[in-house]
């Protein structure tokens, strides 16, 4: 089995941050806005390199999104930069009418996504927003799995015509995908090839996926892994040729089983190789306060949980 090694942890905001200044300095076109947390975001390199081009909008996030879709008309390519669950939940009907609904050239980063924003606890956690952009028609949903492929995310979203919805944590988490490497919209990367067991996981689940893989393997189960950062539009051509393979799926995913990942892949193979399943999600929850680690635990969102998955859907095949 491919091993992966962890270069030295970093969070994926970085990688966001990274991204945008690599983009900014590539088109001027790109533009970037944020609802007072240009520092939470990691804008700080392109609001120091291009401040002509850099908005701070307070905490108005409603106005923000009209703002960007008006800068995204007149031909600029706006990013638009808050918590997930204030880019998404509190101004979803801003970004409904007039991002989505003309498929108007904006780009929504959200930071802080998930549960593993910890101490701040429920109320700025969601582990509802892919839900929500998903049922939006033409919004593309990515998730990266760590720094280096959430740069690659960033550059691609920049370069794509149309909205997209760009998802990424607070937490230092292993970098260990290979640097500089484009990201493809719409392509799924298998990690791992195996023959028993399928694994989708996206975001910062693809690690404890490959680190479950691992468990596995010492047991005599070979796993394939496959890392889905694109969410909307989904590799379903991938994800069918590996369920046809091993003939078991696990999805892991930090987010509610309501409307992720789990749910669409559940939906692709119903429609087409009915395969039995196991899913590793936050359930029907809202968050709580914690440290990353002990949230990600008392939820079952580890690599000991997504093994233990493996184990129940192979004995029902």
């Amino acid at each position: 089995m491919k091993k992966y090694t962890d270069t030295g942890k970093k969070d994926t905001r970085s990688g966001f941050g990274a991204g945008l200044y690599e983009a900014g300095k590539a088109d001027n076109r790109i533009v970037a806005l944020t609802a007072d947390l240009k520092g939470s975001l990691k804008m700080d390199a392109f609001a120091n390199e291009f401040p002509e081009r850099f908005f701070q909008c307070g905490i108005a996030e409603a106005n923000m999104a009209g703002a960007a879709a008006g800068l995204a008309i007149t031909g600029k390519i706006p990013f638009i930069g808050s918590f997930a669950e204030f880019v998404t939940g509190r101004i979803y009907d801003q970004i409904r009418q007039e991002i989505a609904y003309g498929k108007t050239n904006v780009k929504i980063a959200s930071s802080h996504a998930g549960i593993t924003l910890g101490e701040d606890g429920a109320t700025h956690q969601t582990m509802e927003d892919i839900a929500l952009m998903r049922a939006l028609p033409d919004m593309v949903v990515i998730n990266p799995c760590d720094y280096n492929q959430t740069k690659a995310a960033t550059i691609a979203a920049a370069k794509y015509d149309g909205p997209v919805y760009l998802r990424f944590g607070r937490p230092s988490v292993p970098n260990f995908t290979e640097e500089d490497k484009p990201f493809v919209i719409g392509k799924a990367d298998v990690m791992t090839e195996g023959k028993d067991v399928t694994i989708i996981a996206t975001g910062h689940m693809v690690w404890e996926a490959l680190q479950a893989a691992e468990i596995l393997e010492s047991e005599g189960i070979c796993a394939e892994v496959i890392n889905v950062a694109t969410i909307k539009p989904l590799d379903e051509k991938t994800i069918i040729a590996s369920a046809i393979k091993t003939k078991a799926v696990v999805v892991a995913e930090e987010h509610n089983m309501a409307g992720g990942l789990g749910e669409l892949v559940a939906g692709v193979l119903a429609a087409t190789v009915p395969t039995p399943m196991g899913f590793i999600n936050g359930k029907d929850l809202f968050g709580q306060t914690g440290t990353p680690a002990e949230l990600l635990k008392a939820y079952g969102l580890d690599a000991a949980n997504i093994a233990d998955a493996a184990r129940k859907v192979l004995a029902r095949k």
